[in-house]
């Protein structure tokens, strides 16, 4: 054997120990903490949060109860009246995939609140405030919202609520509103009379995709079950094919633009129904891969890249000011409406995650808070 071939060979079993020191690593999960006793959830002094410090199932998280925030001169200070619960929830509270705990913490969560969506009523402000007062109902994206109280940045992911909205059909705005905006707008970049599919259109981010993609004046074809056909539908899309029946990879249709939040087709049969300049907008995909997750069906599509004729696109949604305002605009003139599942209460947050675990919710789960 050569110099040059125990190199190579010694090289090898370096990269190969180096992947499985570092798969190791990400997989480590530390023991959990005895938990504090839980408070009461309709105790209202203070504030109440759920955290996390460790990762597994809905059993990590716990009500905790803290001093109620007071906001900085640039900040706001919500009394939560609803959330909404996201795939993005259960993720972190899992940390899976196993690729994510190099942002969410190895071993154990760096960051102890959960939850995004929130809706409520300001309670007080920072001295330098000048959009909000006390008392205006508001609605936003923030980390920690799965608790009675949340503090915002004046200028962070939050606006004034539509004023025919309940608190729950504003939770349900946020993060599944601002991705499928994003979708639509920045990654399909829809026109009018463009035809586009949404796969997994009865979701939450679905849900609002097949409104956002009417908004911008597409030909909107939905993809659901049986049993939300007629939802779909009752948003607006022009055409809904029910899944288990037929399969739209096969059919002759041609589309502009496919926004996927399933990931339930190979990659060649969605670029087969693309039409001449399509995009392909990957949102979700199956979790069966335990280090990669989602991912793993963006780079799969990153290898097939020279055999795809289609523009296949991934993207991590941005939280800003300027969407929660636009997406507060359509639903104040009626453009825009949330769909809204199941709604839980406060202590029964766990449940609420649990649910949306399970991958079968028509739109959005709500929590309320006492």
């Amino acid at each position: 054997m050569g110099r040059k071939t125990k190199r190579f060979g010694m090289l090898l079993v370096l990269l190969g120990a180096a992947g499985v020191a570092g798969a190791m690593a990400l997989s480590h999960e530390s023991s959990c903490p005895t938990p504090a006793a839980s408070p009461n959830a309709s105790d209202t002094t203070g504030a109440l949060v759920y955290t996390y410090r460790c990762y597994g199932g809905p059993e990590v998280l716990h009500l905790t109860s803290i001093a109620a925030p007071t906001p900085a001169d640039t900040e706001v200070l919500v009394r939560v009246r609803a959330a909404s619960v996201n795939p993005l929830d259960w993720h972190f509270m899992r940390g899976k995939p196993y690729l994510m705990r190099v942002v969410s913490g190895m071993g154990a969560p760096t960051e102890e609140r959960i939850g995004a969506d929130f809706a409520g009523t300001v309670q007080a402000v920072g001295a330098r405030v000048t959009q909000f007062r006390v008392g205006d109902r508001v609605f936003g994206t923030r980390t920690g919202a799965f608790g009675t109280h949340v503090i915002v940045r004046e200028n962070g992911a939050m606006a004034h609520m539509p004023d025919s909205a309940s608190f729950e059909q504003a939770a349900a705005v946020g993060v599944a509103a601002t991705t499928a905006l994003q979708a639509v707008r920045d990654q399909a970049r829809v026109r009018k009379g463009q035809r586009v599919l949404i796969n997994g259109a009865s979701g939450g981010v679905g849900t609002f995709a097949v409104q956002i993609a009417k908004i911008y004046g597409a030909h909107v074809t939905g993809v659901a079950s049986t049993r939300n056909v007629e939802m779909v539908q009752s948003l607006g899309a022009d055409r809904v094919i029910d899944y288990t029946k037929d399969d739209f990879t096969k059919g002759a249709e041609r589309y502009d633009a496919i926004v996927d939040m399933v990931g339930n087709h190979p990659l060649r049969a969605l670029d087969a129904v693309l039409a001449p300049g399509g995009r392909m907008i990957i949102v979700g995909g199956p979790n069966d891969n335990a280090y990669l997750g989602p991912v793993t069906r963006v780079v799969t599509a990153m290898l097939a890249a020279p055999v795809l004729t289609g523009t296949f696109i991934s993207f991590t949604a941005n939280e800003n000011k300027a969407d929660v305002a636009m997406l507060r605009e359509w639903m104040q003139r009626g453009a825009l409406r949330s769909v809204i599942d199941r709604e839980y209460a406060f202590a029964e947050l766990p449940a609420a995650v649990a649910y949306q675990e399970a991958g079968r919710s028509r739109g959005k789960v709500i929590v309320k808070m006492p």
